[in-house]
Order: structure tokens, then C-alpha cells, then sequence
């Protein structure tokens, strides 16, 4: 008998209302792994009310900041012993390799951590006493009801990113995982129920955005709202949130440019470049999807990335070898096809990949792909793609390498490799990026901002920035006790 995953919402188990179901397939196999609930706008209005009437009438926003430590704790420990299961069932619904899904788990249990212990630290009493004879008092307080929507990529660490600061914070929290990935966002779930958060405090709610999503963003009853996705997604997230000038944060799309100058080892540069672009498969917000190459060293770098993009392996997720797994659906592969088609339209050149792996007959896989002879006027040098193909582009001289980086709507990312350290940051500091790696890439880090520029979106995640996010400022100012003011004359 199949197993039907149902909704969490008010401290409960729920099917919904609806007799709807999904099936969740294994991108790596094409199988159905699971059936879920599929949610309506009566299962969005429900989950929005429980959230509601927790923050408005329960215990969550004034049970001390303590007490919220020691519920995400436990739950951190609770995703810690049971990291296995999480890593592999990340990897069945993602398709992503088991060594990445274990880097993302181990980054969730951080998350929950980093963020409950920072709660107590942050969320302070602030008091300025005055010449006037009173004092002002300045609070911190929890933003109310929010409402958090992730996308496919990263399922199970974008949840503890959002739900982490948003719970240590007092708020209560309507949870929307993708609907092509919320098995790990279940069984998180779970270990919410088993640590025992008040009803109401925490609610899971499937579906997908069309039916779902659009709900959250346009309830009068939702404070704030969190999104990580699509830019064109992000702009109707926005939109709708002005009816109650809801407050937003929107983590969205890129176009991250990878500048590579002439002094790196070649090999450095290569490695660097296949795991800014190819890691997920290339399905990360912030993928190197440009590199951005200096004229002394193009011609060897090119050359050598197509030698050793072609030698990934590629394969099920689960299998230990496996470097790069499948794409997540097969209309993202079928996306990544058109890209191509579009590239060779617009007159790039093919260096490798282009087509679907060959010995794949299940699943969504697709070869690790790069053009050259690319023009920054291009859809392919200009459109976040959201799969594994790379464009390289050629600079002369830094000003040129600066001009290429800062050319597209977005301004998510961006890394410099170089051996003069002066240099790197010299650049590093006119690009239009609200992150940068020089001489690394991708690492996050819990205790530092994470967002964009321009397009990119609005607001940051992780670090005290991400926890301010989710909270009010408060300022009160006290008289001892009331006194006339004499400002009219009384007659």
C-alpha cells in the first residue's frame, strides 16, 4: 500500500482538503518514490490561520528566548542521529550526489544551531537614558506571522536557512517546500512533531505555487513573506505582497560571473571552474555560469576545462563514483536543450556536452556543456539557465574583466582567482555582488550574509543579518510618570 505524505498544520497530521495527490519521482531513475497530498487554497487559508492565531493568542512569542534555544537544539540533535536517512532520501528526490546531499544536512544541523544560540546573543534590551529625564528603551521583537517558499535545489537546507532564524526570532511560520522535493521537508516535519513545538507554530503546507503559493503572498493575515527562487517568480512574490506592504525578503536568480586572470595555474583555474559551474548539476542560485577568462590564458584554459568536463562522471547519486547526477525534472531538461539550441542560434561555439549523456535511458541526465565565443549580448551569456552549461568569455585588461562581471541584470555571486591578492580585491570590490569568493567558491558560511545586487533579490540570509530579517524594532520612551506638557497655553 502506498503511503500518502500528508500536510502539518496546527500541530497535526493532515490530509487536507482536498482528495488530490502528487507523485514525487526520482529524477536519477524516473520512478515514483512517494505520493504526497496536494494542497489547495482551503489547506494555505488553514495553515495561515493556525500560524496566525499562535502568534496572536499562543505562547510562542513571549516564551523566552531560552526556551526557543532549546526547541531548535533538540531538533538539531534530532537531524544529527538520523543524518544518514536525511543525506539519502535528499539524494533520491534531488538527484544530487550522496557527498553533496551529506554537506547539506551537516549545514542544516549548523543552521538550527547557529541560530538559536545567536537568538539569545542578539535579541536584546537596548536602554539610552536621556537629559530630558526620560529613557528610551529599544526592543527587538518578532516580525509575526511568516510565510517561507523554497525551490527544488536545496530542499532540506533552504528550510533550516528560513525556518532556523524566523522560529529563534518568536515568529510563527507557513512552510511551502517545492513541489517536486518536499520529502526531506516531511521528514523534518516529523522531528518538529517529536520535539513538540506549540500547535500552530510551525505549519507544513504542500502544493504548488500556483495554488498554494500565490495565497501566502497575498494574505492580509501573513507579515512577512520569504522566497527563494526564480527572479520573474520573485517580481509576482513582490507584487502581491504590497497589498498589506508585507514585509519581504527574496533570495533570486543569477548569473554569476567566475573572472579567472593570467597568473593562475591552469589546472587551479579548471578545478575552480567545474565546481563553480557543475556542483548541483549546475542548479544552484549562485553556479559560476561565466567565466570570464584573461587573453594569456584562454586558449589553454578553454582547451583543458573541455578535457576534464568530459571526464566527470555522471551517474545515479547514489552510486558512490558518481560526480554529477541528473537534472531535476524533465522539463528542466528539456530547458537545458533549448539553452543549447539558443546558444548555437546565437552563433557561440559548442566546446563540449550539448546533449543528453548517452547510457542514460532513465532519467534526466544531461553532459556537463560550455560555449565559447560568447558576446555579453547573448541569452546565454544574460539568462540564468539553472543547469550545467558554462559560458567563457575573454577580457584583456581588468577594466574589461569588471565591465563583462557587472553586464547582466543580476548580481547574486561572483569569484576571482588570482595569484595577486591585491588585485583579486581591487576587483572584488567593483563588482556588483552581495557575495564573493576570491580563490575559492560556493562555500557558505552560517555566520555571514548571504543574498544579491540588482536582480538578484532583496534582504540577506544567514548570519545576524539573516536573523534581523525576522525581526521588529521597537522603540519605547519612558516618563516616570505624566506631567503637563504646557505647550498651549491653557485659558
Amino acid at each position: 500500500m502506498t503511503v500518502i505524505h500528508k500536510m502539518y498544520i496546527d500541530g497535526r497530521w493532515t490530509n487536507g482538503a482536498s482528495t488530490k495527490i502528487r507523485s514525487i519521482l526520482n529524477p536519477a531513475t524516473e520512478e515514483v518514490m512517494g505520493m504526497v497530498g496536494d494542497g489547495v487554497i482551503e489547506d494555505a487559508e488553514a495553515a495561515i490561520k493556525a500560524a496566525r492565531r499562535a502568534f496572536d493568542s499562543g505562547e510562542w512569542p513571549e516564551t523566552p528566548v531560552e526556551k526557543r534555544r532549546d526547541y531548535l537544539r533538540k531538533l538539531a540533535d534530532l537531524l544529527e542521529a538520523s543524518a544518514d536517512e536525511f543525506a539519502r532520501l535528499e539524494t533520491l528526490n534531488t538527484g544530487k550526489p550522496l557527498r553533496e546531499s551529506e554537506l547539506d544536512v551537516a549545514d542544516a544541523v549548523a543552521a538550527f544551531r547557529y541560530f538559536a544560540d545567536l537568538a539569545c546573543k542578539k535579541i536584546t534590551v537596548e536602554t539610552i537614558s536621556r537629559e530630558d529625564g526620560t529613557t528610551s528603551v529599544i526592543t527587538r521583537e518578532p516580525v509575526g506571522v511568516c510565510a517561507q517558499i523554497v525551490p527544488w535545489n536545496f530542499p532540506l537546507l533552504m528550510a533550516a536557512w528560513k525556518l532556523a532564524p524566523a522560529l529563534a526570532a518568536g515568529n510563527t511560520c507557513v512552510f511551502k517546500p517545492s513541489e517536486l522535493t518536499p520529502l526531506t521537508a516531511i521528514k523534518l516535519f516529523s522531528l518538529i512533531d517529536q520535539v513538540g513545538f506549540p500547535p500552530g507554530v510551525v505549519n507544513l503546507l504542500l502544493g504548488d505555487g500556483n495554488h498554494v503559493g500565490s495565497v501566502l503572498a497575498e494574505s492580509p493575515l501573513v507579515d512577512k513573506i520569504a522566497f527563494t527562487g526564480g527572479t520573474k517568480t520573485g517580481r509576482s512574490v513582490m507584487r502581491a505582497a504590497a497589498g498589506n506592504m508585507k514585509n519581504i525578503s527574496l533570495e533570486l536568480g543569477g548569473k554569476s560571473p567566475l573572472v579567472i586572470f593570467e597568473d593562475v595555474d591552469v589546472e587551479t583555474a579548471v578545478d575552480t571552474a567545474l565546481y563553480a559551474m557543475y556542483f548541483n548539476q549546475g542548479q544552484v542560485c549562485v553556479a559560476g555560469s561565466r567565466a570570464i577568462v584573461h587573453a594569456p590564458l584562454y586558449d589553454e584554459f578553454t582547451r583543458r576545462f573541455a578535457e576534464r568536463a568530459q571526464q566527470i562522471t555522471i551517474g545515479n547519486g547514489l552510486v558512490a563514483e558518481t560526480e554529477m547526477g541528473p537534472l531535476i525534472s524533465k522539463q528542466q531538461l528539456e530547458r537545458t536543450e533549448q539553452y543549447v539550441a539558443i546558444g548555437l542560434k546565437e552563433g557561440a561555439r559548442l566546446l563540449c556536452g550539448g546533449k543528453r549523456a548517452p547510457g542514460h535511458e532513465e532519467g534526466y541526465y544531461f553532459l556537463p556543456t560550455a560555449f565559447t565565443d560568447v558576446t555579453l549580448d547573448m541569452r546565454i551569456a544574460q539568462e540564468e539557465i539553472f543547469g550545467p552549461i558554462l559560458v567563457i568569455q575573454k577580457f584583456e585588461d581588468e577594466a574589461e574583466a569588471i565591465r563583462l562581471a557587472n553586464g547582466t541584470a543580476f548580481g547574486l555571486a561572483a569569484g576571482v582567482l588570482s595569484e595577486d591578492r591585491e588585485r583579486a580585491e581591487r576587483v572584488a570590490r567593483r563588482l556588483r555582488a552581495g557575495m564573493i569568493w576570491i580563490n575559492s567558491y560556493h562555500t557558505p558560511y552560517v555566520d555571514a550574509p548571504w543574498g544579491g545586487y540588482k536582480q538578484s533579490g532583496i534582504g540577506r540570509e544567514l548570519g545576524i543579518h539573516g536573523l534581523e530579517a525576522y525581526l521588529e524594532i521597537k522603540h519605547t520612551n519612558i516618563k516616570d510618570k505624566p506631567e503637563s506638557i504646557g505647550w498651549f497655553a491653557a485659558r
